[in-house]
């Protein structure tokens, strides 16, 4: 790792957000890194994970400031089940800030798509951009809205959430995508973080109108530093002759839709 390393920090907060205990905000002591990006991410283990959990788990980072960092997780298996059980007081280790960072242009009309929890590293880039008048961004969810950093997205933040409870409602949402993506095409930027299959959706429509479009790829990470080479994808760019295989943790996990094959 270069400009990463690993920390330990204490668990300020754990708190679940639903009534099933499958959304947690997790709190953290903030570690003592020079800098981070948003769009980049952290690999987290609990200091006292017994022998069958050796893999840390990918988070991205939703937000962090000099005396905290906050993370936002949706309970999924049994890694994310063992740091629901996180008390306060208690230590994590992390490793990061990992991948690379968010396009940002502030004079030009930026759309954030955000599907489920993909909502989480676009607070911390709507609260750090220079000029966050020219942000908007348009956020699909299936459960309720508490359950997902909504609320935290500054006031300046154009921002507009669509609950799906129907396949009509996913229609619809994506005609909006389809709206909002052909608007900005040649003078704006579009970015998008959610399910693999609605980043596919946002590909084609960008790729239809031609507009630059940045996708934030929630890949499955084991190790985070590009040695166990379980999270690769084929990514072209103008300079390569053919597709290469790389990974998302030391590539991306920020990629422009028309270089990378989902």
């Amino acid at each position: 790792m270069k400009d990463n390393k690993v920390f330990q920090c204490v668990v300020w907060g754990n708190t679940q957000l639903d009534a099933d205990g499958l959304f947690f905000r997790l709190e953290l002591s903030a570690p003592d890194w020079p800098r981070w990006s948003p769009g980049q991410f952290v690999m987290v283990r609990r200091q006292d994970s017994d022998t069958e959990l050796t893999w840390a788990r990918p988070f991205c980072i939703s937000n962090s400031t000099d005396e905290c960092l906050t993370i936002y997780y949706q309970v999924l298996g049994r890694g994310t089940r063992e740091l629901s059980k996180l008390v306060e007081e208690e230590r994590v280790l992390i490793w990061g800030p990992l991948g690379n960072k968010f396009a940002v242009e502030p004079d030009k009309p930026t759309l954030l798509l955000a599907g489920g929890m993909g909502l989480a590293p676009f607070v911390g880039y709507a609260l750090r951009h220079p000029a966050p008048q020219n942000l908007s961004i348009e956020f699909a969810h299936r459960l309720p809205l508490g359950c997902y950093p909504f609320h935290e997205l500054p006031a300046a933040l154009r921002s507009a959430a669509h609950f799906e409870s129907c396949i009509e409602d996913r229609n619809r949402f994506l005609a909006l995508v389809e709206d909002r993506i052909k608007a900005i095409a040649g003078h704006g930027l579009a970015i998008a973080c959610g399910p693999l299959p609605f980043l596919r959706v946002v590909k084609n429509i960008s790729a239809k109108y031609n507009a630059r479009t940045q996708l934030s790829l929630e890949t499955r990470m084991a190790c985070g530093v590009g040695a166990c080479l379980g999270c690769v994808v084929k990514r072209q760019r103008p300079e390569d002759p053919e597709p290469l295989h790389v990974q998302t943790c030391t590539c991306g996990p920020n990629f422009w839709a028309d270089q990378v094959m989902i």
